[in-house]
């Protein structure tokens, strides 16, 4: 079994749960190195996790040695120059989410990737509990007959102070509000469910918070295989929840959750004639993996050992990314907007407030940002 070596670049708060994942796995991987313009936090984020490389920028880091893996934590909107920096020199990137700010970078990104690597993952850890995995496979072999209707809400909350970090809030950093950067979880498990998208109508609203993007967007998603979802992204929601479910001909099947789930967060209810089948088809599918980073990396490093590209992939993270471009699209253009359709040339392509959002931009100051 193969030990891979890894730098974490950004040493914030999600970077510790990379670290405590990584940590985990310790037959299958390595941190060697960590990344950080923050000399304090990243010297405290070594000795957390005895990191023996502690570097100010890439080009330090690949001057002294580069890992088989970067793996970026930085926010988002450094995630594209360094992702290309990185697959450049070589380097396989697994990036958290989002992993640009547009579909254009999305692009730019895959462009520089090869069928031998090195590979580009983003992380969208819900794809990876068993839960999750068992509807997939169970809605692909038809065992719960045809999908007809989901519902994937993400209501969360947020205080004003939780977006005093500089990069929060804002079009140029964050590239998004909740529909980019908190719903996207939810809606990627939902595709990975249900497939194809084909058409979006959307609203979106800022509520309350002092952001210049939404802190709400409110969504009707048809598929190709003709369900509807109705899709809400929230942090305006004082009691938190993200709730998914999904209507069948001969089930519905329900995740109720916070920020991870485990087996026993879901349920299955069969429709009449189905009772007994369902739950019992439903617990022979699980296998008590809970959602989460270790889920991902295993399957991360189980593809790469096996010389093919890790999950999950520039073209499966492109059709999440697509459907949060659209619900932008559609709430501030006032039209149903189908898959496709934004392509290079639209506003929409190039930045997800596209045409501008139809209410006034914030007061905070634009922040400027260094690269790690």
């Amino acid at each position: 079994m193969r030990t891979f070596d890894i730098a974490i670049v950004g040493t914030g708060g999600i970077a510790d749960f990379h670290a405590q994942a990584l940590t985990g796995l310790a037959e299958r991987a390595r941190i060697v190195a960590a990344v950080d313009v923050d000399e304090q936090r990243l010297a405290d984020f070594g000795t957390r996790f005895g990191v023996p490389r502690l570097h100010r920028d890439l080009d330090e880091l690949f001057a002294a040695g580069a890992p088989d893996i970067v793996d970026l934590c930085t926010p988002p909107g450094l995630h594209a120059q360094q992702a290309i920096a990185c697959l450049d020199r070589g380097a396989t990137v697994v990036c958290e989410k989002p992993p640009a700010l547009s579909l254009a970078e999305v692009d730019r990104i895959a462009a520089r990737t090869e069928a031998d690597g090195p590979h580009f993952a983003t992380i969208f850890q819900h794809r990876f509990g068993s839960g999750g995995q068992a509807l997939a496979g169970l809605v692909a072999d038809g065992g719960l007959g045809a999908p007809t209707t989901a519902v994937c809400h993400t209501l969360w909350y947020r205080p004003d102070e939780y977006f005093a970090a500089p990069w929060r809030g804002r079009w140029e950093t964050e590239g998004g509000g909740p529909t980019m950067g908190h719903g996207i979880h939810q809606m990627d498990l939902m595709l990975a469910i249900l497939g194809p998208w084909r058409e979006v109508v959307a609203v979106a609203a800022r509520q309350a918070r002092p952001t210049a993007t939404e802190d709400l967007s409110c969504a009707l998603v048809t598929f190709e295989n003709g369900a509807v979802a109705t899709v809400v992204n929230s942090l305006v929601s004082p009691r938190q929840t993200s709730y998914l479910r999904f209507d069948f001909t001969e089930a519905t099947v329900e995740l109720t959750h916070l920020y991870g789930y485990g087996d026993a967060d879901w349920t299955a209810t069969g429709a009449p004639g189905h009772e007994e089948r369902v739950p019992a088809l439903w617990r022979s599918r699980l296998t008590g993996v809970n959602s989460g980073h270790t889920a991902q990396f295993t399957q991360v490093f189980d593809a790469l050992e096996a010389s093919a590209p890790p999950p999950v992939t520039p073209a499966d993270v492109r059709s999440t990314m697509e459907l949060v471009a659209a619900i932008y699209a559609s709430a501030f253009t006032g039209r149903a907007v189908r898959r496709g359709e934004i392509v290079a040339g639209s506003p929409f392509y190039e930045r997800m407030e596209g045409t501008g959002a139809p209410w006034p931009p914030s007061a905070v100051p634009t922040p400027r940002m260094a690269p790690a």
